[in-house]
């Protein structure tokens, strides 16, 4: 073991010691370097032009500026180490932005800025190319949930409820399900979206500046959609980090819920999907298997993202307002992580989805077991032979009970035997079931067919909603292309302005 003068030493008699730099501004300097270079040339750029124009910068300075800027940012940042001479990359850039241009010149792009609203930029720009890439993932997921519905419209699917079997529905209806659970994340994402897009920049370190900046001129540039007005807001406010962390949550949680269903289905035992080759694997020992390892991987990098989420959403929660930037750097990775993991799965269920095969017969039968129709008795009987419904329920429940104590389907019955128990537990023969009635009772696709009110199972119904969807679906597509197509084109040509002399 180091004695005490040893480790003193070692660790430097200034700062920043080597522990602190280890553990802390080395660390931090690769998350920086991997997720903030571009952004912050683009805020540098913009921040330049904005003076020019606003004539606390000439022309002349601007564009000499804005060379050194471009020159600097044509390095290749993965090549990039951490170096003790300065603090972090945002220090390291500016000195090479220095050694092109002069650092008395260089020293003037900072001018009406802090580090405080750049900082919060950066992140801002960041995260909103994460929530666009989501939701491009999203939107391809869900069109990929809608095509499967349509080809299973009549496909026959036991639904459950407290993991027992309950009704049968379709595929399709269930598919449906899935995809209006995803829509809904997807307007999440665009609202986390709207918060995230508004820029802090001109609020400097708090209280904005004496210099006659345009805030509205920098966030055009930028792509934002609007200003975070007040300062102190601007660089206090930490709930488009809660957001952007909640919409994370709230997606991996409700699509971890039905990939557990897709494991089920995928089950030897279950038995009604498989899993296209390409996302198999087989076993090393058991040459039988086909593991289901797409799905298993997407289950676990759902909960993944979900620690990650809340991992800052508890590294914001007791931080003082007003000192929200130094959290950030440490935050922020979670939420990269987040990101990044929440769309691996969104990509990895689409290529489940898009290439899975069903038994539709074994689907089909499973909807025989259980007594899953007898639903259909007891709404029969109250319907169409005026039982009173309690009376009609208690029948369909001796009946199911009978069935599954004889180790029996419901196509075991006799109508006679059914009939005698319907006028018993009614008090008349009145209520009497024909052959056709009680076949009708037991279908599968007679009880889904009838089932067409609106949001039902029905294939007409479910049609209609799939119909409907193509077309929110579309509009989301086109509203995320034309963001990102405007995004793009901004971001080219600030990388070429230049002022007129």
């Amino acid at each position: 073991m180091k004695s005490k003068k040893q480790f003193i030493n070692e660790e430097g008699t200034s700062f920043p010691g080597k522990t602190y730099v280890d553990t802390l501004l080395k660390p931090l300097f690769n998350d920086q370097r991997d997720h903030l270079f571009d952004v912050m040339f683009r805020i540098h750029r913009a921040h330049v032009i904005m003076l020019a124009e606003q004539q606390i910068l000439t022309k002349q300075e601007a564009n000499t500026i804005l060379t050194g800027v471009n020159k600097v940012a044509e390095i290749d940042h993965k090549t990039i180490e951490y170096s003790p001479q300065f603090e972090d990359l945002f220090f390291m850039m500016e000195f090479k932005i220095g050694e092109e241009i002069g650092f008395d010149l260089a020293g003037k792009m900072h001018i009406a800025r802090s580090r405080n609203d750049m900082g919060e930029a950066m992140y801002r720009l960041v995260l909103r190319d994460l929530l666009l890439d989501n939701i491009h993932h999203m939107t391809l997921l869900g069109n990929a949930l809608l095509e499967q519905a349509e080809d299973h419209l009549e496909t026959i699917l036991t639904a459950h409820t407290h993991t027992q079997p309950a009704q049968p529905t379709t595929l399709g209806h269930y598919l449906t399900a899935i995809y209006d659970v995803v829509e809904r994340d997807i307007k999440r994402f665009w609202s986390a979206f709207e918060t995230v897009n508004r820029s802090p920049m001109g609020a400097a370190a708090i209280t904005t500046t004496g210099f006659p900046i345009n805030r509205e001129r920098v966030s055009e540039l930028l792509g934002f959609d609007g200003l975070i007005e007040n300062s102190y807001d601007a660089i206090g406010g930490g709930d488009y980090l809660l957001d952007s962390a909640t919409v994370i949550l709230t997606s991996m949680i409700n699509t971890g819920r039905w990939i557990q269903d897709f494991l089920k289905f995928a089950t030897a035992e279950f038995g009604i999907l498989q899993v296209a080759d390409p996302y198999v694997q087989i076993s090393s020992i058991m040459p039988q298997k086909r593991n289901p390892v797409s799905i298993e991987h997407s289950r676990s990098l759902a909960s993944s993202a979900v620690g990650e989420a809340l991992s800052a959403v508890q590294m914001i929660h007791n931080t003082p307002y007003g000192d929200i930037v130094d959290t950030e750097d440490d935050l922020q990775p979670h939420l990269y992580r987040g990101f990044e993991k929440s769309s691996r799965v969104f990509k990895l269920m689409r290529a489940v989805i898009t290439t899975m095969t069903i038994d539709k017969d074994k689907a089909k039968n499973r909807a025989y077991e259980s007594c899953i129709t007898i639903t259909e008795l007891a709404d029969e009987l109250a319907r169409h032979h005026q039982v009173p419904f309690r009376t009609a329920h208690k029948i369909a429940s001796l009946v199911a009970k009978q069935t599954m104590a004889e180790e029996k389907i419901l196509s075991h019955w006799k109508i006679d035997d059914l009939n005698h128990i319907i006028a018993k537990q009614a008090g008349s023969s009145a209520a009497h079931l024909t052959e056709e009635q009680w076949q009708d009772i037991i279908c599968p696709e007679m009880f889904v067919k009838r089932r067409s009110i609106r949001g039902g199972p029905n294939p007409e119904e479910v049609s209609r909603m799939i119909d409907s969807r193509k077309v929110v679906l579309k509009a989301h597509l086109e509203q995320h292309h034309g963001i990102t197509g405007d995004l793009s084109i901004r971001n080219n040509k600030l990388k070429t302005m230049k002022l007129d002399s």
